[in-house]
């Protein structure tokens, strides 16, 4: 299935021929500063907020979705975000549907080659598909009252610090398994923010948690405290997750994967939670450790 594409106006070359910034590079980060994923969580401004900026959308301002779990899951909760859809001829089955969509809504799709896709994905990790989208708002989180559906999950992540967007978007795929309904992204500046990367690691976890950023944790922390029972993960010196308690819903704080987390963030929680293991290895990488933590703190009844 082919559709009609229109070239890009900003550039003779067209959509799929302009080069992006290597992946992983400061300059393929977007929404969240000039250095990209780890240059901290303050947003370009935007003159028109909810719309795009004068002068239309930066090619890396937006969202690029690659794979088919990422591209289903945007056409499931953002449909009307989509503004550009590239796949390859080996993915003809998955993109039918989301064709029909676009071809719905007037926007510009296409077959491409595996070449033409490397350029436009950004990667050539780009699983025969990749939506272009209007970037993902981040709003500030207040002091209350919170949104609901930051309440409606036992378990709510935090991260702070965590610069690696493969581990962001780990944490958000487990996060969205488990059936978290929320993500927190700290004003650390080796926070990584949302990127292809991030996007195509979630597998589409991304798009079905309600994300949100604050400047402080360890002030939120204890603006959360009434409604959630706070817990830092530490590699040592915490109780196991069975001896939590189990009356509120918990925020569990995930610190940088080399210096773990900030000691004003660890005093701002009420309780501090170490998995047990063998001792052979000393920790585990933290979207792994988060995975396993979101499971069992999740688990309802258990003791």
């Amino acid at each position: 299935m082919k559709g009609n594409f229109e070239r890009d106006e900003r550039g003779p070359a067209g959509w799929a021929e302009r080069r992006l910034p290597p992946e992983g590079s400061h300059a393929s980060g977007r929404g969240y500063g000039p250095a990209g994923p780890a240059g901290g969580l303050t947003p370009r401004p935007r003159p028109n907020p909810g719309g795009p900026p004068e002068g239309g959308w930066r090619d890396s301002d937006l969202d690029r979705l690659c794979g088919p779990a990422a591209v289903t899951a945007a056409f499931a909760v953002r449909p009307d975000a989509v503004l550009r859809l590239f796949y390859t001829e080996t993915r003809k089955r998955e993109a039918g549907p989301v064709c029909a969509i676009m071809a719905k809504n007037r926007r510009p799709y296409r077959e491409v080659t595996p070449e033409e896709m490397i350029r436009v994905a950004g990667t050539e990790h780009h699983g025969g598909i990749c939506a272009i989208a209007v970037p993902r708002e981040v709003p500030e989180l207040g002091v209350g009252p919170f949104p609901k559906g930051l309440l409606a999950a036992p378990v709510l992540p935090l991260l702070d610090g965590i610069g690696n967007p493969h581990n962001l978007g780990a944490i958000a795929r487990s996060a969205a398994f488990f059936g978290c309904a929320g993500l927190l992204l700290s004003g650390d500046p080796r926070q990584a923010g949302l990127s292809d990367a991030a996007f195509r690691t979630a597998e589409g976890g991304l798009e079905y948690l309600q994300l949100m950023k604050l400047a402080n944790p360890a002030i939120a922390l204890r603006a959360l405290a009434p409604k959630f029972t706070t817990v830092a993960a530490v590699a040592a010196g915490g109780v196991a997750p069975s001896e939590l308690p189990r009356n509120k819903p918990f925020v569990l704080v995930l610190g940088n994967e080399e210096r773990g987390l900030p000691g004003l963030t660890i005093a701002a929680c009420t309780h501090r939670v170490t998995l047990p293991g063998s001792g052979h290895v000393q920790s585990l990488n933290v979207s792994v450790a988060a995975a396993v933590l979101i499971h069992a703190m999740g688990m309802r009844g258990s003791s």
